[in-house]
Parts: C-alpha cells; sequence; structure tokens
C-alpha cells in the first residue's frame, strides 16, 4: 500500500513536471486566459494595496521619517542586487518556447551562485554607505538587510515556471501572503520600540516568506546543472535584461541617493513616503501585468498584426485608468496623505503634488518593456536604458537645487519626454506604427488635463463650493473630490470621443476579468 502510493505520488509530480515545460502553443482560449489572469492579477493587486494602505496608516504614526530614511539609504542598493536573478532569469525562462528541466536547473544553480556572492559583497560593503551617508547606524542594518539577496534568489525560477505556464492566481496568491506577512512582522515589532529595525525585519521577511511560497506552490525541483548553448543563451540574455534593468534601477532611485547625501535622512524620508504614493499605481498595476502581457505577447510574437493590436488595446485601457488615477491621486494629494500617514508628514504631500501629474505617463511608458522582453530584444533594451538614464539623471540635478520638490518635478517631466520616443524605439522590429499608439491614448490624456482644470476650479474658486468643501471631513473631503473628478472625466471622454464606447468598453473588459463563476 505505501509502496502504491509512493509510485502514484511520484508519478503525479512527474506528470506536473512535465506539464511545467509544455511547449508554448497559441490557443483560441489565448485571449480568455490573458483576460483572466490580468483580472486575477488586477484584483489581487487591490487586496495588496489595501494591505500596503493600512500598514502605511499604522506605521507612520509608530515610526519616524528618520526611520524610513536610515533604511531607504540602504534599500536603494540592496533592492538592485535582489533582483539580480528575478529581473533577467524570470523573463529568460517566461519567452523560451522549449524550456527543458536542464535549461531550468542550470539557471536556478547559476542564481543561487550569484546570489550568495552578491550577499557577502553587499554585507561588507556597510562601512562604505555609513561612510558615504555620515550614518554610522548603516553598518548592522546593511549587514541584515543582506539576507534579502539571497532570499530572493530562492524563489527566482520557481515564481517564473508558474508564470511561464500563466498560472496567475497562485502567483498572486503568494505576493498577498508575503506582503501581508512582512508588513504584519513590521507593525509589531514597531509597535514592539524595535523603530527602524522593523522596517529591516520586513525587508527580509518579503523575500524569504515568497521564496517558501514557490517552493510550495511548485512541483519542480532543481537536478544537477550543465552548461550548454541553450543555457548560455538564456543567460545572455538575462543579463542584457538586468542590465537595464540596473540602468532603468539607478535611473529612478539616483534620487534617493541625491536626496540623502545633500538633505540627509529626514528629508529623504519625506521624499520617499511621497515617491511611494506615486510610485504604488506602476507597483500594483503595471508591474504585475507584466507577466500577463509578456506570456500572451511571447505566444503572439510570430503574427505582428495580433501582435501589435494586443498591445495598442492593453495600453488605450491603461491610458483610461492610469490618467483618471493621476488626476484623482493630483487633486487630492494632500489630503491622502496627511489621511493615510498624519498631520506630521503633510511635507510629504506637498512633495507628492509634483509628482501626481506625471502617473499617467509613468504607467504607460513601463509598458515599452512588454515589448523588448516578449521579442526577445533585450540587448536592445539595454541601449535604450542608457539613453533613459542620462535624461533622468540630468533631470534630477537639475532639479536637486530645488529641494526634493524639484526632484519629484523632475521625475514628472523625464517620463512625458521618454514616453512616445520609447514605445516607438521598442516597436520598430515589429513595424509598430507610433501613430497608432499615440491616437489611442492622446484623447486620455486631454481629458484627464481638462477634467483637472474644472475640478480644481469649482473647488477652489467657486466661492460657495470651496467655503463648504474645505470645511468638511477629511475623508469626505477626499471621496466628494474623487466622485467630481471621475464624474468630469467620464463626461469629457464622452464629448472629446464623440462616443461612450470607450467607456463600455472598459466595463465589458472589468466583466471579463471576473473569475469564471460570473457567467454561470
Amino acid at each position: 500500500m505505501d509502496k502504491g502510493f509512493i509510485r502514484v505520488k511520484v508519478d503525479l509530480l512527474k506528470n506536473a513536471t512535465d506539464d511545467i515545460f509544455k511547449k508554448y502553443e497559441i490557443d483560441s482560449d489565448l485571449k480568455t486566459k490573458a483576460v483572466r489572469g490580468a483580472g486575477i492579477t488586477v484584483f489581487s493587486q487591490v487586496l495588496t494595496f489595501a494591505i500596503h494602505i493600512s500598514s502605511a496608516m499604522i506605521l507612520a504614526r509608530l515610526l519616524t521619517p528618520v526611520d524610513f530614511g536610515l533604511v531607504t539609504m540602504v534599500t536603494t542598493f540592496s533592492l538592485l542586487l535582489q533582483n539580480f536573478g528575478f529581473n533577467g532569469f524570470t523573463e529568460a525562462i517566461i519567452q523560451k518556447e522549449d524550456l527543458k528541466h536542464e535549461h531550468a536547473s542550470a539557471i536556478f544553480w547559476i542564481n543561487i551562485t550569484f546570489g550568495i556572492c552578491l550577499t557577502i559583497l553587499f554585507m561588507l560593503s556597510g562601512s562604505l554607505l555609513a561612510l558615504f551617508y555620515g550614518e554610522v547606524k548603516l553598518k548592522l542594518i546593511t549587514v541584515f538587510i543582506s539576507f534579502s539577496i539571497i532570499a530572493s534568489s530562492l524563489s527566482t525560477v520557481h515564481l517564473a515556471l508558474i508564470k511561464r505556464n500563466m498560472q496567475f492566481f497562485h502567483v498572486s496568491l503568494n505576493s498577498v501572503i508575503a506582503k501581508a506577512l512582512s508588513l504584519t512582522l513590521a507593525i509589531i515589532f514597531a509597535y514592539t520600540g524595535y523603530h527602524y529595525w522593523a522596517l529591516v525585519i520586513s525587508t527580509v521577511a518579503l523575500p524569504l516568506s515568497s521564496a517558501i511560497g514557490g517552493w510550495y506552490l511548485c512541483p519542480w525541483k532543481p537536478g544537477l546543472p550543465r552548461l550548454t548553448s541553450d543555457v548560455k543563451i538564456m543567460f545572455k540574455f538575462a543579463l542584457n535584461t538586468y542590465g537595464n534593468f540596473t540602468l532603468n534601477y539607478f535611473s529612478r532611485n539616483i534620487d534617493n541617493l541625491l536626496i540623502g547625501w545633500r538633505y540627509k535622512s529626514q528629508a529623504l524620508g519625506y521624499y520617499k513616503k511621497a515617491y511611494d504614493l506615486f510610485a504604488m499605481p506602476v507597483n500594483q498595476l503595471i508591474a504585475p501585468l507584466t507577466s500577463v502581457a509578456l506570456a500572451t505577447l511571447s505566444r503572439l510574437k510570430s503574427d505582428p498584426t495580433k501582435y501589435c493590436r494586443y498591445y495598442i488595446d492593453s495600453i488605450a485601457s491603461i491610458a483610461f485608468i492610469s490618467t483618471l488615477i493621476s488626476l484623482i491621486l493630483t487633486i487630492n494629494g494632500k489630503d491622502i496623505i496627511i489621511f493615510i500617514l498624519g498631520p506630521q508628514w503633510i511635507k510629504s504631500g506637498e512633495i507628492f503634488t509634483y509628482f501626481g501629474v506625471g502617473i499617467g505617463a509613468m504607467l504607460i511608458y513601463g509598458t515599452h518593456g512588454w515589448l523588448h522582453l516578449s521579442l526577445g530584444n533585450a540587448n536592445r533594451w539595454l541601449r535604450w536604458g542608457i539613453l533613459e538614464i542620462l535624461v533622468t539623471t540630468l533631470s534630477f540635478i537639475i532639479g536637486l537645487p530645488f529641494g526634493p520638490s524639484g526632484v519629484a518635478a523632475a521625475w514628472t517631466i523625464s517620463f512625458y519626454i521618454l514616453l512616445i520616443p520609447s514605445i516607438w524605439y521598442a516597436g520598430k522590429p515589429v513595424n509598430l506604427k507610433i501613430y497608432n499608439v499615440i491616437k489611442s491614448i492622446w484623447r486620455y490624456f486631454l481629458s484627464a488635463i481638462l477634467s483637472g482644470l474644472i475640478a480644481w476650479y469649482l473647488l477652489n474658486k467657486v466661492s460657495v463650493i470651496e467655503i463648504i468643501f474645505h470645511n468638511l471631513n477629511i475623508i469626505l473631503r477626499i471621496i466628494i473630490s474623487s466622485a467630481i473628478c471621475t464624474l468630469v472625466n467620464l463626461i469629457n471622454i464622452i464629448i472629446i470621443f464623440q462616443s461612450k464606447k470607450p467607456i463600455t468598453k472598459i466595463i465589458a473588459l472589468f466583466y471579463e476579468m471576473l473569475p469564471s463563476f460570473h457567467k454561470k
């Protein structure tokens, strides 16, 4: 009986493993899988967003801007190393058509080896960070946070295999649980008086719990490493991808480096909280949807017409949502910051005002990487990254003398400068027409601009409304202002498009994204 049970279990594991490495196929159900995958991802991110906001409200009242600033000084560097394999090997595994067990095994051991080396290297860098920032506390913080690097390496291949097979429910479940666990630990340790150590513990707990979940959800076990020509090609692809990520990462973190160096930990703490709200839409929407888009576009690359149509339809939907988010957060930014973090963070609210108007451009800009990766053009993405870091760094240097608010304004300007050229360059190999891209998104931006001006005028210049509005409870102000922004924006969309079709289309898309039981 026992032997029979063991044999059945082994067969089940073998079948599950064989399914993991099955060859890509374009089937009639691909669109449904992609939309449902997007739905699962987005709705799980709504849950993650709720967890993140709830924890931020608590932690901002238990900790100080200095605590957040100290940890940010270290994570500015550690997150780059932590993402070594996650941004590179993940995409290499997802886009490879004929992936085999020996390929994944080799990638796994290569990633672990680099993870160990980078962990040790970062441990030894604590003294340099302390010297650069003039903060002796950073030595020990660096040692502990370094363990997040090897923790992240443990699950890279397992999570990539799950994404490759479009099992987005498992990916989302793992992400939500890991996030909830790490933030719960942060709150417990912050409440018991551990100050910035609460954030250090949370930083390590997130990739560690994600790794445990990844191994539990994926039945695959690595074998002995074997370096083949295919593995070398995948490794080269991963290096190009990570090279671009590195350039992109520096372009998005030089602001922290410059502000921490010039204005020290408190100013960095205020800036970081404003930036977190700014970056939250891309972390909660675009980053998770990248797995869905990459898996789908990789299957469509043999048909450029369908490929371009899928991408344009996707960014049109993103433009609808992202410009509305940008509108609401720009108008309500100060109140939202004060409500979430407390009145002691009002400086973050002032900084965020300069971030808000760039959210729509930021979200759409983030999709140009979908094109490079799904087409296997990581080398082109790397070249683009060089231009990006030059533009953003120059922008930061120009904005730095004006303080954290000047750097925030520089962020927004850089996204608008890079948006159209990035998509044109990424879509060139499949002859993606930039005219069609602009045509699909420009009216949403125009609607948001007009709606923002109208909403601001109604709430601040119409005397009767202004008096009533500014004497309301902060929660009511946020709700009413958001409702006005949304309503005015929808009306403007109907007028500008001369049709209700964009609205009905987005409603239909959300309906399709719901779980399958909604049609039963």
